[in-house]
């Protein structure tokens, strides 16, 4: 069984306040072949952040290994209040390299709400301790939303590990899959959009 976990791209969709919105314009209507153009920011909908969004010289999204968005993944459900942060208390035993973290904090991706749940640093580090390359969240940021100095995304940086944002995780039972997250390969640029899914183990 797959289930898709991105929203659908529309322009309905909420981004980040003053971030650029999807725009979808047809370049060739009433020809033969259908054409169209699109704009939009790299951190739309569900997205990966690469290392360099918050490090200077960091690595760009083309140059990050496929391998870290594809693999064992486990889907973990908390129970946080909206506004505040995931932390280590909240997760059961980890048995992955790639957790995901649902918090249904954001329940509808065309209505920004910025009172999302989030992740702290100490859950970064502990997340590290365990062997953990990827964490994912299902509201726009692992950062809460007042939070201007982005320390949990400082902490991933710190950390190694790679950032899954924007994520539709509200049907998927806690347990263990396979991500597939895969990054387009957009030379020099610090995210993606990305069209992620989970695989049920046989």
């Amino acid at each position: 069984m797959i289930y898709d976990i991105s929203p659908p791209l529309t322009p309905r969709l909420a981004v980040w306040p003053g971030d650029v919105p999807l725009s979808h314009r047809v370049m060739c209507d009433g020809d033969p072949v259908a054409a169209s153009a699109l704009r939009t920011t790299v951190h739309l909908g569900s997205h990966v952040d690469a290392p360099c969004h918050v490090g200077r010289g960091a690595a760009t999204i083309d140059q990050c290994p496929l391998d870290w968005y594809l693999g064992p993944c486990q889907v973990m459900r908390v129970n946080v209040a909206r506004g505040q942060c995931v932390v280590p208390e909240l997760l059961g035993p980890i048995e992955t390299p790639r957790v995901l973290i649902a918090t249904d904090s954001y329940p509808d991706p065309e209505n920004f709400n910025e009172d999302y749940a989030a992740l702290s640093p100490a859950l970064i580090a502990f997340l590290k301790g365990h062997g953990v390359k990827l964490v994912g969240i299902d509201t726009p940021s692992v950062d809460v939303f007042a939070a201007k100095d982005l320390p949990t995304h400082h902490a991933c940086l710190e950390h190694d590990i790679v950032i899954l944002e924007g994520l539709v995780l509200r049907d998927v039972p806690a347990g263990l899959y396979e991500l597939i997250a895969l990054p387009l390969k957009l030379v020099g640029f610090d995210g993606s959009p990305v069209r992620a899914v989970l695989r049920t183990l046989a």
